[in-house]
């Protein structure tokens, strides 16, 4: 045992205090921890991962400063474009200069040609629809981009895609933005020194390649940084084209509908709007069906978008929209086309200006004309007959109302029958011949003998002219002659007073084509056109001046107040005596009332005329006048082939019937300036002459004996003398 005390064991709880310092003392003095070596990797794993890890940095350094250099070239180049833009009010007409519009005698629009610009309009002036419409075709978005839709883009990609085209081709997603600056191409104006026509401008500002687009879609992106969404939308609707010949919503409106574009209603901002997509093969002039079906479809996406109510769009789907009487014509017409080639060249088919011109045309004629050559081939000829006819409705001055140039009447560029075909007159030329020797002093009384007759022709023989009837009726007066249409007597006229004479008589009427040198020219076989033979007809209506047919009242330029150049037609020289122009239409009064040309009377109005048909029916004529106007309808085959049953007091009559009746609805019925003669008819020896000298002329022998002396060359030559002088004195006095 041992004095020394034993050996405590320490209390576990002891093991609770650490006999080491306080943290607070001690934790300045700790260590930290250290990480955890990374092990590096070697081997086959190691390097390529680093290498990877450096490319993807790379890659980021390289992209980042490329973004950063491409914001900045791209800023720069949107702030190009920015500074060359100019005023939005010198883009809203950027279309070349060289349109022709045509305005009936009451001054509205019936005709265009060439690009055709109606005037400036805005996104506020123009009718609300209108610019839904277009908003809701186009670019539905077009209020909420900024110029581009990444949207539409890649949609029209993947639509191009699945159709089996390149990404680029056929759809383009442009918005509203994009196709302004495609229309004012990128800024580049046209310039006609470059040695680049405008078509091939225009071609090469539609390109569709990568760098086209993307200087579009800077140039686009310009525009709405310069420009309001109302202003980018004001330049398209002025220089979007719209089919027709069109350029702009007012154009546009005022071609198809008559109206202006602040006026048009849902249907027709629908129809419009819908052009814009194919403007040529949507026009309602080359299809009112496709035009009406995509103007259904508008109508779908403004309900969609709610620019339309549900009822406004069941009335637009329900009444869609029509063309106005204007654009049914065709712009115009065989009139209008007429109206183009008279009129100075310089400012019709090569104009470098926008020309008006106010013409002659009466739209209520033009219809009445159509309505009746219509009906006639509706209800009198068969069933797909190839005839052709042209009519032609103008005042005594030789104002032309209404032209027909053929059964097609709504057309433009075609043949006109009416100005173009040269066919030969027929019995429709004897009023000259009958008009040279009334002025001579020959009496409607006086009589000749319709009997077989031939004249020996040097170098061709005998010619012996017939009767239509192949009868022949004896002594008759002139006046039964022409009612009658005699060939005989015609041409025993014609060789008394003389053939140069007639010819001369003809051509100061109008009659400009060559005519025959021989003694058939008194049986019409000269060539002439229908508005020449119904002018010369006119001549005779006003009292014996000339006429020059005319269309044209007055042309100006746009915006001018004053017209550049007046009327180039209307009456001239006088060409025979007042008096004998009255007898004249004495004479062919009778050939309406009794004779060849009856079928033409209506309503018991006096009216004057003369049939005409050539050899073998080849051509029919029937050209006429009431106190107020004057009509001429000829009818045939453009082959020439012959007119079965048909002769000018027919078919043409009844057309010209039909024709004038129409014309002179709400017309009172006025009488001819006709001149009865006022010398009594006497038998004396057989032979039918005047009891007094002086309304003959002062002849006091048979007028039977004196032709035929003069034609076969009996009597004196004193006498031959005597008439000599008498020609001449007369020439003199007129």
């Amino acid at each position: 045992m041992t004095d020394s005390p034993k050996r405590k064991r320490p209390l576990v709880a002891d093991k609770r205090y650490s006999s080491k310092p306080k943290a607070s003392a001690t934790k300045a003095k700790r260590k930290p921890k250290r990480k955890p070596r990374r092990v590096k990797r070697t081997g086959i794993l190691g390097w390529p991962g680093r290498l990877m890890r450096w490319i993807l940095r790379l890659i980021w350094v390289v992209t980042s400063r490329a973004a950063l250099v491409g914001c900045a070239i791209l800023a720069l180049a949107i702030g190009y474009f920015y500074t060359t833009l100019p005023p939005v009010d010198e883009l809203l007409d950027g279309r070349a200069r060289g349109s022709v519009t045509m305005l009936d005698r009451d001054g509205r629009v019936f005709a265009w040609r060439g690009d055709q610009f109606g005037g400036v309009v805005t996104s506020d002036s123009v009718s609300p629809y209108l610019k839904n419409a277009v908003v809701a075709t186009e670019d539905k978005r077009f209020y909420r981009h900024f110029g581009l839709s990444p949207r539409g883009i890649a949609s029209a990609v993947r639509i191009n895609l699945s159709e089996g085209r390149g990404p680029l081709q056929g759809h383009g997603g442009s918005t509203i933005t994009q196709q302004v600056a495609k229309l004012l191409c990128l800024g580049d104006p046209f310039d006609p020194a470059a040695g680049q026509t405008e078509r091939e401008y225009e071609a090469a500002c539609r390109r569709g390649s990568l760098s086209r687009k993307a200087k579009e879609a800077i140039y686009a992106l310009a525009m709405e940084a310069k420009y309001s969404k109302g202003e980018i939308l004001s330049i398209y609707l002025n220089r979007a084209y719209m089919g027709g010949g069109a350029y702009g919503a007012e154009a546009a409106a005022q071609r198809f509908f008559g109206k202006p574009a602040a006026t048009v209603s849902a249907a027709e901002a629908a129809m419009l709007a819908g052009l814009l997509t194919a403007p040529t093969t949507l026009s309602p002039t080359n299809s009112l069906d496709r035009s009406q079906n995509r103007a259904a479809t508008v109508v779908r996406l403004m309900e969609e978008q709610r620019y339309l109510t549900a009822a406004e769009a069941a009335d637009a789907q329900a009444n869609p929209a029509v063309l106005s009487d204007a654009a049914e014509a065709e712009a115009g017409g065989y009139f209008a086309d007429w109206v183009m080639s008279s009129g100075p060249e310089f400012f019709t088919r090569k104009t470098t200006e926008d020309v008006i011109i106010k013409t002659t045309l009466d739209p209520r004629m033009q219809r009445a004309a159509e309505d009746g050559l219509n009906w006639v081939f509706d209800n009198k000829v068969r069933e797909g007959s190839e005839a052709q006819a042209a009519i032609v409705v103008m005042s005594a001055d030789g104002a032309v109302r209404a032209m027909v140039g053929g059964r097609k009447t709504k057309v433009s560029g075609a043949f006109n029958r009416a100005t173009q075909a040269l066919r030969q007159t027929g019995s429709a030329f004897k009023p000259f011949i009958y008009a040279a020797a009334l002025d001579l002093g020959y009496s409607p009384n006086d009589t000749i003998d319709d009997a077989p007759y031939c004249q020996n022709i040097p170098g061709s023989g005998e010619w012996c002219p017939k009767n239509y009837t192949k009868s022949y009726k004896g002594p008759v007066t002139l006046t039964d002659a022409l009612k009658l249409s005699l060939n005989i007597p015609a041409v025993k006229v014609s060789e008394s007073v003389g053939r140069g004479l007639v010819a001369r008589v003809a051509e100061q009427f109008g009659i400009k084509s060559d005519l025959a040198a021989g003694p058939a020219l008194a049986l019409g076989v000269s060539e002439s056109t229908l508005l020449e033979m119904t002018g010369a007809f006119a001549g005779i209506l006003n009292g014996g001046s000339s006429v020059q047919p005319y269309g044209l009242i007055d042309l100006s330029l746009r915006g001018d107040t004053e017209p550049l150049m007046g009327t180039g037609g209307g009456i001239g020289e006088r060409v025979i005596q007042e008096a004998a122009a009255g007898q004249l239409i004495y004479m062919m009064e009778k050939v309406v009332s009794e004779g060849t040309g009856q079928r033409a009377q209506f309503e018991g109005r006096e009216l004057a005329g003369k049939t005409g048909t050539t050899q073998a029916a080849r051509d029919a004529w029937f050209i006429g006048f009431s106190a107020d106007y004057v009509a001429g309808v000829w009818m045939g085959y453009d082959d020439n082939t012959p007119l079965k049953g048909v002769t000018g007091g027919g078919l043409p009559a009844e057309i010209w019937r039909e024709v004038m009746t129409r014309v002179h609805e709400g017309v009172p019925p006025k009488p001819l300036p006709m001149q009865a003669p006022v010398a009594p008819q006497v038998v004396f020896d057989g032979n039918i002459s005047t009891s007094d000298p002086d309304a003959s002329g002062g002849r006091g022998t048979s007028v039977i004996d004196k032709i035929l002396g003069d034609i076969f060359g009996r009597g004196s030559s004193g006498t031959r003398t005597e008439r000599k002088a008498d020609r001449a004195r007369d020439n003199e006095n007129r």
